[in-house]
């Protein structure tokens, strides 16, 4: 790990006073460090320029935001599926605002991610549920595009995780094996599943699928003490309720 303050202050002893110089810089920069928690040049660069060093939980929170805008526009969904994060951690009032300060923090692609990822890489579950929680994200608007894909792969190998482990995370979430064909026997099953008819409103068929999404989420699930068995009957359930609710969003033609 690069500790900034203690190479600038012993490149600058150095420079000043020889070998003890050296060593009375870097003390004095390790003593910076320690301070003010730098773990990267990175961070150093976001002291100076006023950004606030991001704790783990605002740290997912600008993930999610970033991914959101990746693509060009955040959509309802991608607020949608940041608020189930926030309910799924039982965040608190004060911790949602940071959690939401975070996520539109995110979306100006500004921060420097990859000292926070290397220092998470030390605690591989807590890698794991951020890499998890992102493919939920590039799955909230039912498609991922290469620049999600992109930065999931490079936030990945920043937390030690091959691209062939991160990938695999993605088949948990990730609703590529339809199980409703686009016909009109699966539009009306699309419609059964959700419990609305041909005649709903958009934003009556949107409240019916985000109801039951957050009754059948498997984080709310697990949450609750449920078995593994029961906690992947909640995936497949999420998964049915996507491909439903994708495929009348694209049969009605609207976001």
């Amino acid at each position: 790990m690069l500790w900034p303050g203690t190479l600038i202050g012993a490149g600058a002893g150095f420079a000043i006073a020889s070998i003890p110089g050296a060593m009375l810089g870097a003390l004095l920069g390790q003593a910076l460090d320690r301070r003010l928690q730098l773990q990267s040049l990175g961070h150093l660069r976001e002291r100076l320029g006023g950004r606030p060093m991001l704790r783990n939980d605002e740290l997912l929170f600008v993930l999610l935001g970033r991914l959101a805008k990746s693509d060009g526009r955040v959509v309802d969904g991608h607020i949608y599926q940041a608020r189930q994060e926030m309910r799924a951690l039982e965040m608190s009032e004060s911790a949602q605002k940071r959690a939401i300060a975070a996520f539109n923090r995110g979306k100006s692609g500004h921060d420097r991610l990859r000292g926070y990822l290397r220092r998470l890489s030390a605690q591989p579950h807590a890698a794991e549920g951020v890499l998890r929680a992102c493919w939920r994200m590039v799955w909230a608007d039912g498609r991922a595009a290469s620049a999600e894909r992109e930065l999931i792969a490079q936030w990945g190998k920043w937390l030690g995780w091959t691209p062939e482990q991160v990938q695999a995370l993605a088949s948990d979430y990730e609703p590529h094996k339809r199980t409703l064909p686009n016909s009109a026997a699966a539009y009306q099953e699309a419609m059964r599943v959700l419990g609305v008819s041909a005649t709903s409103e958009p934003s009556q068929i949107k409240r019916a699928y985000r109801r039951l999404l957050s009754r059948h989420h498997p984080d709310k699930i697990a949450g609750t003490g449920a078995t593994p068995s029961q906690v992947r009957e909640a995936t497949d359930k999420t998964r049915e309720l996507h491909n439903a609710y994708t495929l009348i969003r694209e049969r009605r033609d609207f976001r």
